[in-house]
């Protein structure tokens, strides 16, 4: 009886915290602020304890719930009231700009000198000349502006006139031809027999992966080994 009970909670719990999940949307781990990574975590253990919880799964569940609708307010106060995204969210905070490194804000932001030297090398930046202008993100990312002198050449600063370029569309994958990508493409299994032939391969069962490259027309292929 109590394996059917644990069976169950557990079944509440995965379905309950899956569809709190679905509600709140997703975020990747980098971009949750401090609240989201809390909440996160609650929301995480409360799971865990509903899932074995026999006596009264009622009270985890609750708190699951509540927990949840929580989140999910603050996220919609933020998104409807923008003023009120500084105290839910955070501020961005200026570091380093025009050569001035701004001793307030880095222990306002809680970063000593050597951690956010750590942050500036993980972007690329060895030397702090480098940078124009250096903002801790409310979500504890740092984002740099750096010197123009510094910043990659681009096409347009060489008067180069390029391309555009897609992304590459499968249609071959573990040997199955997918016939709906090869369609949207505008291609059919007529052309994509000749590029198999053209390549020195009989059909797609000697393909691991086939993609399609829009700008030059052609399919680059990964055979099997």
């Amino acid at each position: 009886m109590d394996i059917i009970k644990v069976i169950l909670t557990a079944l509440l719990s995965v379905t309950t915290l899956f569809i709190i999940a679905k509600i709140m949307g997703h975020k990747q781990v980098a971009q949750l602020d401090f609240f989201d990574y809390i909440s996160g975590i609650t929301i995480g253990s409360i799971a865990a304890e509903l899932a074995t919880e026999l006596e009264a799964p009622y009270k985890p569940l609750i708190a699951l719930v509540i927990y949840g609708l929580a989140s999910l307010l603050l996220n919609l106060l933020a998104h409807k009231l923008p003023r009120t995204r500084k105290y839910i969210n955070g501020t961005p905070t200026i570091l380093l700009n025009d050569g001035k490194l701004y001793r307030k804000n880095l222990k306002q932001a809680k970063l000593d000198l050597s951690e956010f030297m750590l942050l500036c090398r993980e972007q690329g930046y060895f030397d702090l000349d480098e940078i124009q202008t250096a903002i801790f993100e409310h979500n504890g990312k740092l984002s740099v502006l750096p010197k123009a002198a510094n910043r990659p050449a681009t096409p347009e600063d060489l008067k180069i006139t390029v391309k555009a370029t897609h992304i590459g569309v499968e249609v071959i994958m573990d040997g199955r031809v997918m016939g709906e990508n090869l369609s949207r493409m505008g291609r059919d299994a007529k052309w994509l027999s000749k590029q198999l032939k053209a390549q020195g391969y009989k059909d797609a069962n000697e393909i691991f992966l086939g993609i399609y490259r829009k700008e030059e027309d052609k399919l680059a292929l990964y055979p099997r080994d």
